[in-house]
């Protein structure tokens, strides 16, 4: 047994310590323990074993105890946390953490572990010409790079499950990830029918004990298929064959928090490292896949088709500025004739609540969140002003509160608002709202899908809950209630998110008949960016959105490290930023510059100021490595909280 172990804990720039193991041996690689660790206790992950340590004897700590009688990881993940640590500029044992289950202890129970019971696996469907091909170019080589590119209904799920059938077969393991478990469970449904017990799924919504039993049956190989979010790429499946990324440009693959890493990037890189297929795929690919996909880098799969006889919908544009309500005539008018066909309407509105901003109509004042810099929005069903960044509230003024004239009034609108008005409308519909305020008790959003699904609900209203994974063929009209509020957006993929929204939203009209209605509403009607996503002209809207990206250059034509410095100071946040910069800028490559420091578009959250400095160049490499030199001769001053971000998806 070994006498001395290497501990990894999860914090900040920290590597691993050595401590002495209990007298039993207990503590192997892979375990958990718990650890003197300054003044307190603090769990850690054995890493490392040796029969010696060089550090004198007074200054070796022994373990307090071992938490795990078997092993949670193995020299793979540990590699893997290595290499996160330093791609993402991040503590080796914060990266670690971030791969794991979050339970303290494994279940005590004695008993066997409770698995969720799967209904009878279900026969493969029989493939399209185009599904065929794509299957067999999948398979044809053990690992690889491919995208499997078709609008929504041409059949991407049924290729990605007989992939998966097929890695199966080879006596290899799949990790299959979805962007969010919630709103993606059609294909979760599919896959656990599909796999039975030999499938694991890995979702937020699991206790932290249940989630450990999920992780103990991959790690035992009971489990051979992985569904799950964005953190099942890292899940410990014995022989990887195949990983595959369901709705690839989804922003919800990159984490927000450190280590900041992109779900992609990693199975990219266990991809290679593990000799295994990597397959993505959506309606709307990320502008860098689609650039990857044009110069050859990764397979393009194509699939044309919808198979269930639908058609694409063609999509008609509504100009906001000539229509008096949230909900336009043409809108209105396709809604009440869906209904009396006995079909059902989808409206999707990306921004909850009533209104969202405050006007004074004298002084031109907006109330806006005194931690955030936002406008505050009205939620009329609780008579508040809320912020959705930090949660503050406020009663509603009558009253302009700086020069105190009584012509205020609400402008915009919100999931509430446009609720109100349908029920005007549409007094003999049911409607049903999904959004963050109406689901936030559990089983709510499922109720109403079901409701909407079985019949029960003629209108689903939601934010962009309703534009993922969904189908229902029942749905004829589609309205995108407002299309602009990406749009509008300070950040260099505004024209990218706005465009994969309207095509996936318009996708769910007309899938099984090809009689569907999408209204584009917004008040942008001449926009490229609007008419290309009525259209959904994606060989049009891809290179037009690359030669602007690389006129400005952003990626995919350069790449970028974002650092945010945050302060409940704002002068703090700003001389760290100047400081930093300062700093860095000697270091950077030739090619290279650095933009900023300035102001985040969002300077405050939570009465936090946000300030940020981007430093591109071309390519990473010497970027990255001149960035990990300036982290690392910087000290943090103690009211400062640093944030470092690798190719972010936002620089809001």
């Amino acid at each position: 047994m070994p006498e001395f172990i290497e501990v990894l804990f999860d914090v900040p720039r920290l590597g691993a310590l050595s401590y002495r193991n209990d007298e039993g041996g207990s503590a192997r690689l892979g375990r958990r323990v718990t650890a003197p660790f300054g003044r307190r206790e603090a769990t850690g992950f054995v890493v490392g074993e040796s029969d010696a340590c060089s550090l004198p004897e007074a200054q070796i700590k022994r373990i307090i105890k071992t938490l795990d009688a078997e092993p949670l990881f193995d020299a793979r993940s540990v590699e893997l946390s290595r290499w996160l640590a330093g791609m993402y500029f991040c503590g080796q044992g914060e990266a670690l953490s971030a791969m794991l289950p979050s339970a303290k202890r494994e279940p005590r129970t004695g008993a066997a572990i409770e698995v969720e019971e799967f209904e009878i696996q279900e026969a493969p469907l029989t493939l399209s010409g185009e599904q065929a091909s794509a299957l067999e170019r999948i398979t044809r080589n053990r690992s690889g790079l491919e995208y499997l590119y078709g609008l929504t209904g041409t059949g991407k799920t049924e290729v990605f499950l007989q992939a998966a059938e097929a890695t199966l077969a080879e006596g290899r393991s799949v990790i299959y990830l979805v962007p969010e478990i919630a709103l993606t469970g059609q294909v979760v449904e599919a896959a656990t029918r599909r796999f039975g017990e030999k499938c694991a799924v890995l979702h937020s919504r699991l206790t932290p004990s249940k989630k450990l039993a999920e992780w103990r049956r991959i790690l035992r190989g009971e489990a051979t298929v992985v569904v799950g979010a964005r953190s099942a790429v890292f899940a410990p499946v014995a022989d990887l064959g195949l990983i595959v990324i369901d709705e690839e440009h989804e922003a919800t693959y990159k984490s927000g928090s450190s280590p900041r890493y992109h779900a992609r990037q990693v199975a990219m890189r266990r991809g290679a490292a593990e000799g295994a297929r990597v397959v993505m795929g959506s309606a709307t690919p990320s502008v860098e896949a689609w650039s990857l996909m044009a110069s050859g880098a990764m397979g393009r799969l194509p699939l044309t088709k919808r198979l269930a006889g639908g058609a694409p919908p063609a999509v008609e544009i509504v100009d906001m500025r000539l229509e008096a309500g949230p909900i336009s005539r043409k809108l209105a008018e396709y809604v009440r004739a869906s209904h009396c066909e006995g079909r059902q309407s989808i409206l999707f509105l990306n921004r909850r609540g009533f209104s969202y901003f405050f006007r004074c109509g004298s002084c031109a004042k907006e109330l806006r969140c005194p931690n955030c810099s936002v406008s505050l929005t009205y939620h009329k069903d609780r008579n508040a002003l809320v912020c959705h960044y930090c949660g503050y509230r406020a009663a509603p003024p009558v009253s302009c509160p700086d020069c105190g004239s009584l012509d205020v009034g609400w402008a915009g609108f919100g999931t509430e608002r446009v609720e109100e008005e349908a029920a005007k409308l549409f007094p003999d519909m049911v409607i049903r709202r999904l959004d963050a305020d109406s689901t936030s008790k559990v089983g709510e959003l499922e109720a109403a899908l079901d409701d909407f699904r079985e019949g029960r609900a003629d209108i689903l209203l939601g934010t962009q809950m309703v534009a993922k994974g969904l189908n229902f063929p029942r749905v004829k009209t589609v309205g995108v209630v407002l299309a602009d509020t990406s749009l509008n957006l300070p950040d260099f993929r505004a024209a990218e998110r706005t465009f994969a929204l309207v095509v996936q939203v318009a996708g769910r009209a007309g899938r099984f008949t090809p009689d569907g209605n999408v209204v584009l509403q917004t008040y942008r009607p001449d926009s490229a960016v609007m008419r290309l996503a009525a259209a959904a002209d994606a060989e049009a809207f891809y290179p037009m959105e690359l030669a602007a990206r690389k006129e400005l250059g952003f990626p995919p034509y350069a790449r970028l490290v974002r650092i945010v410095f945050k302060s409940k100071e704002k002068g703090r946040a700003a001389a760290a930023a100047r400081d930093f910069a300062e700093r860095a800028l000697p270091l950077l490559p030739a090619d290279s510059e650095l933009l900023g420091p300035a102001e985040c578009p969002l300077g405050m959250v939570a009465g936090t100021a946000r300030w940020q400095i981007i430093a591109r160049a071309p390519e990473l490499g010497a970027l990255h490595k001149a960035m990990a030199a300036a982290l690392a001769d910087f000290k943090v001053p103690s009211s400062v909280r640093l944030e470092p971000d690798v190719d972010p998806v936002s620089l809001m």
